[in-house]
This record gives structure tokens, C-alpha cells and sequence, in this order.
């Protein structure tokens, strides 16, 4: 294992042995590890050399690592502490962890012992560091992320750009989507002219063919004029085709069509009209299951599928989540006018290793609801929505699907207020089908 930022380590200890037994084994792990062997030569050290985590022994001659302790937790507030120690007592544990040690060991321990703790203690410092306000956030072409998978999705976004192959975003329900197809747009030579963004599967089917190829002067009942389509709109640009997979198999016929001839039919029309317009389509299905359902053309799928970009869900995400929760918590206190609050070490944790089944989308509701309702300086865990806090229920393995389904249900409207709408799209499905499933949850109770 090797440490691509180089964390630096302070280890303090009067046992010389025991310095360079510390010093070798964090040093393969990939550390930059400094070492004193008393407190006054540690301060020497601090006041020259930054570091991430100090690990000092409990007992030594002279001043103690408590000492040390309180001395960086009152001058060093970007510096974590460990404790070890030869002398295992509950009073000695209590006493480290009051003045502000991260975390505890006891000698004898073991190498992953050591390690494991070490890391605990350098995510927490990694956590905190990533939400605090004072470097820039991450945002290339407008979407926030630095994680090795973010990074190649950049990467993916890039390529398309410079050529004019249609392509296909793939991803669940809130990961960004339209974001990177519009990074795609503004950053190819089809930037000056218009992004058009459509949602297929928010238009009636009997109404999405006026709706994208535009329709002539008494094409049916009402069309008292001749009025351009979305395609019409785009044209020199780039339309997105949001949600692909909700298209009728008649609309995925006329898709094909100007995917192939370049050229669309204007409702009540019998004369073809030339568009130069580049294709980017997005779905949170598996295409290529519903190929194989015979519900969505083949031949449309491989023409739509030149270039694929798939978007990691939040959860893939690594730290990209603790600088979203930075980016939303300054957005919302600004727009309040309020101080930026800021986030425990706990609520830090929580807040990393929840699943995020709504992803992005679900990340700004719950910050923004966060910066609204609570009122102190600091979120704790308590103050966070009741699906993210620790439930024995939630981890076990006993129930039914039907029992999973329903409390996921239940957390996904939590996370958006009660808002039917958004939790129908977070969750993939319609509003009619989460009213069915709703129903069926208030028989069974």
C-alpha cells in the first residue's frame, strides 16, 4: 500500500527501539514519518515542520503526551493525535481521548493494529480537510469531483467533445446526466449555437413527436400555426434526449431516422427538412436488457451507442462526496445569508458511508434541508435525517423484499419532503406506479 498525498507523521517516543520500529513500518506504508524522543524536541520539530498526525507514547520523563496532546489540540487544530502507551488503563484511555487523541493503542500491538488506526485517524483529518472553505472546489466543466473515477468520466467528456459522434450517458437517477452532456456541448465547436435538453419520459408519447420535430398549420385540432420543433430549435447545436428509454417504439422509428438521413418530418408535412444536429441520449435503464425485451430497437441502440460515458453513482465517489456536501453547504448558507455551518467528525462519517440511492440530487435536498432547519454552528449526527442514522433493523437480513422496498420508499420521500414528483424520479418509476406502491404499503400495515 503506498500514500499518493505522502501524510506526514510525528512519532514521539523516549524507547529508541520502539522509534524505529514505528518509523520503518509507516514509512513502507508510504508515510513521511518525523521522530522525537521527549516533548520538548517534538514542539521544536511542530514549529517548523507541518504534519498530519502526531503519534506520541503516554509516558515519558519530563513532559507527558498528554501534554503533547493538549498542545496540539489548542495550536494545531489541522494535526490529528494517537495515543499509545505500555500502560493499558480505562483512566489513561479517557484521559487521552478527553484532551483530544483520535485514537488509542496499547502495547503490544500489531502492525495492522497500528495501521488501521493510523488511517481511521487520516480519514477523519482527510474529511474535515474537504470540507473546509479555504481551497478551491474541484469543478472541471462545471461538475464538481476530483475522484479517479470522476476523472475519467472528465476524460470520456473530452473525447466527445472534439468529435461529432453521438453519445450515450448511461448512470442512475441523479448522478449528472445533463451536466456532462452539456460539458460535452460547450466544450466541442457546437458551443455557440443551442443545448437543447429533453425529457422523454416527461412528455405524453402522443405529444412528443409535435413536441421534437414541430408540426404545420392544421396538422390536427388546434394547430392554428406552423410552429418549429426542438430539433428545429438545435439546429447547429446539440439535443439531448433525456430518459431515451421511455420513447414509444413509433418515436424510436423516427429517431433512427434522423439518425441515419440527418433530415426530420414536421407533423402534417410530406416534405423532409435538413437538420444538423448532434444527438446525445441519456438513460438510467439497461439498454441492452431491454434490446433483448424487444422493447427498445437494436438498431437504434447501436446508433445511439457510438461513444458511452456511465456515470459512477455517488457512492463510487470516494471524497467527491464530502466536496459536494462543502459546495451545497456554502451555496445554501449564502443564499440564507447564514454562516456556513460546519460538520462533525461523526456526522462527516455518516454522511460518507451512506448509500445515496438518490445520489447527487438526494445529497442537495438533504444540505439544503441541513443549512434551513438546524440553527447551531456544528451538524451533528442527531441532526441528521432519521434514514441515515444507525438502525439494527436496517442491517440485518431478515426481511422481506417487500419490507426493503417499503423503507426505501419511505427514505427516498423523506430525503425530498414528501415531494411525490422528485421521489418518483429518484426512485426510476412514475408517479402512478409510486402511488400504487404507496397504497399497497398503508394495506399491509
Amino acid at each position: 500500500m503506498t500514500s499518493p498525498e505522502r501524510e506526514r507523521i510525528l512519532v514521539v517516543d523516549d524507547a529508541t527501539d520502539t522509534l524505529e520500529v514505528l518509523d520503518r513500518n509507516l514509512t513502507s506504508q508510504g508515510y513521511q514519518v518525523f521522530t522525537a524522543q521527549n516533548v520538548p524536541e517534538a514542539l521544536r520539530l511542530l514549529e517548523d515542520t507541518q504534519v498530519d498526525l502526531v503519534i506520541t507514547d503516554l509516558k515519558m520523563p519530563g513532559a507527558s503526551g498528554l501534554d503533547l496532546v493538549r498542545y496540539v489540540r489548542e495550536n494545531l487544530a489541522d494535526t490529528e493525535v494517537m495515543m499509545i502507551t505500555g500502560y493499558a488503563t480505562v483512566e489513561g484511555a479517557v484521559q487521552a481521548v478527553k484532551q483530544g487523541a483520535e485514537e488509542y493503542l496499547s502495547k503490544p500491538f500489531t502492525d495492522e493494529e497500528l495501521f488501521l488506526a493510523v488511517r481511521k485517524a487520516l480519514d477523519k483529518l482527510r474529511m474535515r480537510r474537504a470540507t473546509q472553505v479555504s481551497e478551491d472546489i474541484p469543478s472541471p466543466h462545471g461538475i464538481i469531483g476530483s475522484s479517479k473515477v470522476m476523472r475519467e468520466v472528465f476524460s470520456a467528456i473530452h473525447k466527445a467533445a472534439s468529435t461529432p459522434a453521438t453519445v450515450l450517458i448511461t448512470g442512475e437517477s441523479g448522478t449528472g446526466k445533463e451536466l456532462v452532456a452539456r460539458a460535452i456541448h460547450y466544450s466541442s465547436p457546437r458551443a455557440s449555437p443551442p443545448f437543447v435538453p429533453i425529457n422523454c419520459g416527461a412528455i405524453p408519447h402522443e405529444l412528443l413527436e409535435s413536441e421534437l420535430f414541430g408540426y404545420v398549420k392544421g396538422a390536427f385540432t388546434g394547430a392554428a400555426t406552423t410552429r418549429a420543433g426542438f430539433f428545429q430549435t438545435a439546429d447547429g447545436g446539440t439535443i439531448f434526449l433525456d430518459e431515451i428509454s421511455e420513447t414509444s417504439p413509433a418515436m424510436q422509428v423516427k429517431l433512427l431516422r434522423v439518425l441515419q438521413d440527418k433530415e426530420i418530418f414536421m407533423l402534417g408535412s410530406r416534405k423532409s427538412e435538413k437538420v444538423d444536429v448532434r444527438i446525445i441520449a441519456a438513460t438510467n435503464k439497461d439498454l441492452q436488457a431491454l434490446v433483448k425485451k424487444q422493447s427498445f430497437r437494436e438498431d437504434l441502440y447501436y446508433r445511439l451507442n457510438v461513444i458511452t460515458i456511465d456515470l459512477p453513482p455517488l457512492r463510487e465517489r470516494d471524497d467527491d462526496i464530502l466536496l459536494m456536501l462543502r459546495h451545497f453547504t456554502e451555496k445554501f448558507a449564502e443564499e440564507l445569508g447564514k454562516p456556513t455551518p460546519s460538520f462533525s467528525d461523526e456526522a462527516l462519517e455518516v454522511l460518507k458511508n451512506y448509500h445515496w440511492p438518490g445520489n447527487v440530487r438526494e445529497l442537495e435536498n438533504v444540505i439544503q434541508r441541513l443549512v434551513v432547519m438546524v440553527e447551531q454552528d456544528t451538524i451533528d449526527v442527531k441532526d441528521l435525517p432519521a434514514l441515515m442514522r444507525f438502525s439494527p433493523k436496517a442491517q440485518g437480513f431478515e426481511r422481506t423484499l417487500a419490507e426493503v422496498e417499503a423503507e426505501h420508499i419511505r427514505n427516498v420521500l423523506a430525503s425530498v419532503n414528501g415531494n411525490k414528483t422528485k421521489a418518483a424520479e429518484i426512485l426510476g418509476i412514475d408517479r402512478k406506479t409510486l402511488r400504487e406502491k404507496l397504497r399497497k404499503m398503508e394495506e399491509s400495515q
